[in-house]
């Protein structure tokens, strides 16, 4: 086992408060110092947390040095630069998610990574749900036979509902719909978190998928100010799975009644599994056996899984690469490009 590991917080917005208050309490790591580029906000963030050290950029801390790992919880359009200054550094990365902003940057960390052979992680939280970690148990484990056809979504309301804030006068909201401001729609929000829980949850693959995205008009003339309202608010695809299963999958920000929901069901030959997660809880059904007769049913125990902060303390502790690492975000980033392609050009594409 490797010696204490010293961890430095890379960005201290609000997914970084978290992010600290777990890494605080793991046996063998220690948080070390803070980054950001507003040194201010950094040394506030150092003193809540009770970190020693703060920098106004990530170039000082590395001059300083004295950090085994990093957080990066910078902005999507950043964690590219910062990640391969600290992989050069040799410096073990957790990353949040998206990895990159597409999939050519995504695949350059990944080899940069893994060339150095640093640790490297991304932050996929939906992986943090007791009921997804113990549905792939159980397909590996042969429950539900052979899978045959898979169907999933991502539904959020905060485009119809008030609950997290007013998108019309909220700018955390408002610059999510719009391209200029750095957003790809719902697709490079919530996509990669759908698709992670497909592939996590089967095992398997997306072998090819066809897309279809649409933006509705939600102001006078298609903006608000400085934002034009122009990425996707909903999408659906379809796809085959590497196993030659069929599924479907779509997200969209107009699902009133749902606040943050996501759901995957998994149907095999043997039996099939549901499963719901949002941001705070889960659950797993099963039905299988006699219970397919009558189409019944039943609640699935599920014991508490270790969080992806966890993983990645285990990861830097036993030198042992853990998941979900770079790789795998950068396979998931290629569907959410291919996304795009299909969309404009009308068709099915490979995923190979």
């Amino acid at each position: 086992m490797s010696r204490e590991q010293r961890l430095l917080i890379l960005g201290t917005g609000a997914i970084a408060a978290r992010h600290a208050e777990h890494f605080a309490v793991l046996p063998g790591i220690r948080l070390v110092a803070a980054a950001d580029n507003v040194h201010d906000r950094a040394a506030s963030f150092a003193a809540t947390h009770r970190i020693e050290h703060a920098f106004g950029s990530l170039d000082e801390a590395l001059e300083w040095g004295a950090f085994d790992a990093a957080v990066n919880s910078t902005p999507d359009g950043v964690h590219k630069a910062t990640s391969l200054k600290l992989i050069a550094a040799g410096k073990s990365v957790f990353c949040e998610k998206p990895l990159a902003v597409n999939h050519a940057d995504a695949m350059e960390m990944t080899l940069a990574a893994e060339a150095a052979g640093v640790i490297n992680m991304v932050n996929l939280t939906y992986r943090n749900a007791h009921a997804i970690q113990m549905a792939r148990r159980m397909v590996e484990a042969g429950e539900i036979g052979p899978i045959r056809h898979v169907e999933a979504s991502y539904l959020q309301s905060w485009l119809t509902a008030r609950t997290w804030g007013d998108w019309r006068t909220d700018e955390r909201w408002l610059w999510r719909l719009s391209s200029a401001h750095g957003s790809r729609g719902v697709l490079g929000d919530i996509g990669i978190h759908i698709l992670d829980f497909v592939t996590f949850g089967t095992g398997l693959d997306i072998a090819s998928l066809q897309a279809r995205m649409k933006t509705f008009e939600k102001a006078d003339g298609g903006a608000l100010g400085p934002y034009r309202l122009d990425v996707n608010d909903s999408v659906a695809m379809t796809v085959e799975m590497s196993n030659g299963a069929l599924g479907v999958v779509h997200m969209t920000r107009y699902a009133t009644g749902n606040l943050n929901d996501l759901n995957l069901a998994v149907y095999g030959e043997k039996g099939a599994l549901r499963i719901w997660a949002n941001h705070a809880a889960s659950r797993l059904e099963i039905c299988a056996g006699a219970d397919i007769e009558t189409a019944r049913w039943k609640p699935v125990d599920c014991p508490q899984t270790p969080r992806n902060e966890e993983r990645f303390a285990l990861a830097l502790l036993s030198d042992i690469n853990g998941q979900p690492d770079f790789r795998h975000a950068a396979n998931i980033q290629k569907l959410l490009d291919l996304c795009f392609v299909s969309d404009e050009e009308g068709r099915r594409l490979s995923a190979a």
